[in-house]
């Protein structure tokens, strides 16, 4: 599914086309989005400092750190209009030789001090090549859990053998765990079988087994035995597998306690930052989504250990993972060309639950380690909508709930005790910071909170890693370490929509003039204006602008948003929903009432608005510690009426009118008691404050 087309610039807002020089070659940054043309010959490291990217260095580029690593990226890049060939960076000089040699270099990775770039080229930053390394803010939310987990221990005396009753001691041990603990049929692997008769004569036929059931009647699969009573760890992980971040729960198994949350950038970001983009690459790269199974299973074994060593365990003391994910996810996990969820119907390869060894996709758990993967409930809405699904409960409310699961690609649900609708929309990488001009992703020095004097127009902002505000004393001391290094997502809405109501951007999204705004924070900038929001260059900063760009690329994400939740709204007949729960790492990041002001969401009351957190992971710690809630999401999925934005007409038209901040014809009254929001208008042509942001460019 792809997200509608941009508008087309005015002619207030277009900028200067210059021919493209042939000694010059386009690079492109992952996962920061960064771009621009560099002389052929020009060193990674170097372009890397030039277009403003974070790539770490230590050595002054001699070779020696290892600290700018970088992973190129080969093949059709459609969506970056590129290709990006084997040939691209120069090849492995002595340099690189050695250092692979001496201290290894792990494959697909170069030096960046070192490779030279000599074509187009992709180029991924790995986030340990990143001196302000991402935030993973996926932290796991408290949440009353009632416990039953799949995975227990059971203690059993079994029955010595005996030449008058032959039998196994297998057979044995089946006995006794029904005969002391009510479990019937019990199935086992070889290695384990391989293990029982040693452990039981070692415990002197008592024994402790780790059984995994899925309720009193369902089938059970002996894990692990241990000679005697023994009292030792079970844990289990709840991942949610997003497209952009990845976190991972590590829970015990008896009290439900979290003992570790560990999180880390999808490394799939390199193959194309929305979910089409990975299709795509698939399709027109053999081999190409193979390439994508490997490195997301490869991150979701690092992520294990990093949350198994942040507990101080092992991690084969992990018996169960349950993970959540939107279909591309899913897919390629599971080793499944996504290449059917590209087109219309959209077909899933498997939309149920599935039950599997965490050996078959080498998570590097228990040997015996179980996998639940939460069923899909469309091709284009996932796991992950299932789980915000069953955290959030939407069939249990006796009012109408919006939930909307802000990511790369958002999942909405809107529903109460009788009726549940689920869509998914294409908001794309701008709520992350991406294909902003001066975004970045979370990390330490980036901003994430901003303020706007309406009278002044000056602005005071927060940065992540520092509580004081920029105004505040001792601000420039508590940041010393990070700088100022760019706006995330959460900064980026919260600019635009303070320049909304301070009379800086109009409704149809254009930056005014110095003297249109009567601030000199408006400067130009190409045919357009931008607002200043940080000028670093005395300190030997950077000066951080909001673009024209910027204000398109996020006035196109919260389009397809409120389209996404407008059109779910028309299908249940209603005009108006009692509350609105803003879902994910980011939606756990954005005030309520900026989200209102750019007409993210539809209009009702400000406190009626609330955040839910990683809602995604909580069901999926939720059908982690409790196997009845598999049941329960399984069901509750079967119900959900899914909607599917891609084949509907009128989600054009809702996208459209949404260009408008916060809307062209829905008057957001409970907005506007609330917030003053100026009618002003830049546009020279003559639209007033309110209608829509331009022409709409032709397709093909």
């Amino acid at each position: 599914m792809r997200a509608p087309n941009p508008p087309e610039p005015s002619p207030s807002e277009g900028c200067s086309q210059t021919p493209e020089a042939e000694d010059e070659a386009l690079v492109i940054f992952t996962p920061s989005g960064r771009r621009g043309r560099v002389p052929r010959g020009t060193r990674v490291l170097d372009a890397a400092r030039r277009l403003g990217v974070d790539l770490d260095s230590v050595c002054g580029g001699r070779g020696i750190c290892s600290k700018c690593q970088v992973a190129p990226a080969f093949g059709d890049f459609p969506k970056h209009g590129l290709r990006s060939a084997v040939d691209a960076l120069s090849d492995w000089n002595a340099v690189e030789a050695r250092y692979a040699e001496k201290r290894g270099l792990a494959a697909g990775r170069r030096l960046g001090c070192q490779a030279r770039i000599k074509g187009d080229v992709v180029i991924d930053v790995p986030p340990e090549s990143q001196v302000h390394r991402q935030v993973v803010r996926k932290r796991a939310e408290a949440r009353a859990i009632v416990m039953d987990p799949a995975v227990r221990p059971f203690y059993v005396e079994v029955a010595e053998p005996d030449m008058h009753e032959p039998s196994g001691d297998f057979e044995r041990l089946c006995r006794a765990l029904e005969a002391q603990w009510g479990i019937g049929a019990v199935e086992a692997s070889l290695p384990v079988l391989a293990r029982l008769q040693p452990v039981l004569r070692q415990g002197g036929w008592s024994i402790t087994c780790v059984i995994h059931r899925e309720g009193e009647t369902g089938p059970a699969r002996l894990l692990e035995v241990w000679p005697g009573f023994r009292e030792g760890p079970l844990l289990g992980l709840a991942i949610d597998l997003g497209s952009t971040t990845i976190a991972g729960h590590l829970c015990d198994l008896a009290t439900g306690e979290v003992l570790a949350s560990a999180g880390l950038m999808n490394p799939q970001i390199r193959f194309g930052e929305d979910l089409m983009s990975r299709v795509s690459w698939a399709m027109m790269n053999p081999g190409g989504a193979a390439e994508m199974t490997k490195a997301v299973r490869d991150a979701l074994g690092a992520l294990a250990r990093a949350a198994a060593a942040e507990a101080g365990v092992s991690a084969d003391a992990i018996f169960e993972a349950v993970i959540v994910g939107n279909p591309v996810m899913h897919h390629l996990l599971l080793g499944i060309d996504p290449v059917e969820l590209g087109q219309a119907p959209f077909a899933l390869a498997a939309a149920g639950a599935l039950r599997f060894g965490a050996a078959e996709i080498g998570l590097g758990l228990h040997a015996e380690a179980r996998v639940y993967v939460l069923p899909c409930i469309a091709g284009h809405v996932g796991a992950d909508a299932a789980a915000v699904a069953l955290s959030e409960a939407p069939d249990r409310s006796d009012e109408l709930m919006l939930v909307v699961d802000v990511g790369t690609n958002a999942e909405i649900l809107l529903g109460d005790r009788s009726r549940i609708l689920a869509c998914s929309s294409p908001t794309g990488p701008a709520f992350e910071g991406a294909q902003i001009a001066f975004g970045q992703r979370a990390a330490p020095g980036a901003i994430e909170r901003v303020a706007i004097d309406p009278v002044t127009k000056v602005p005071r902002f927060r940065v992540i890693g520092c509580e004081l505000w920029s105004d505040a004393p001792g601000f420039a001391e508590a940041v010393g370490a990070t700088g100022i290094t760019g706006i995330c997502g959460s900064g980026i809405i919260e600019a635009i929509a303070e320049m909304r109501m301070a009379g800086l951007v109009d409704a149809s999204g254009l930056i005014g003039s110095a003297e249109q705004t009567g601030s000199e924070r408006s400067v130009p900038e190409g045919r357009t204006h931008a607002y200043l929001l940080h000028d670093g260059s005395a300190a030997g900063g950077p000066r951080i602008l909001v673009t024209q760009g910027d204000v398109r690329a996020i006035q196109l994400a919260k389009s397809a948003l409120y389209a996404g939740a407008r059109l779910l709204m028309d299908r249940m007949g209603v005009d108006d929903v009692a509350r609105v729960v803003l879902a994910g790492a980011f939606g756990a990041h954005i005030s309520p009432k900026h989200a209102m002001v750019l007409g993210m969401i539809p209009d009702c009351g400000i406190g009626q608005v609330s955040s839910a957190g990683n809602a995604a992971g909580t069901g999926a710690r939720i059908a982690l510690l409790n196997a009845a809630a598999r049941h329960e999401v399984e069901a509750l999925v079967r119900r959900i009426e899914k909607v599917e934005t891609a084949i509907e007409p009128q989600f054009q038209a809702h996208f459209v009118a949404a260009n408008a901040m916060p809307h062209a014809s829905d008057a957001f009254a409970r907005l506007r008691a609330a917030v003053p929001l100026p009618d002003v208008s830049f546009n020279t042509g003559g639209a007033r404050s309110g209608e829509g942001g331009g022409r709409r460019r032709r397709r093909g």
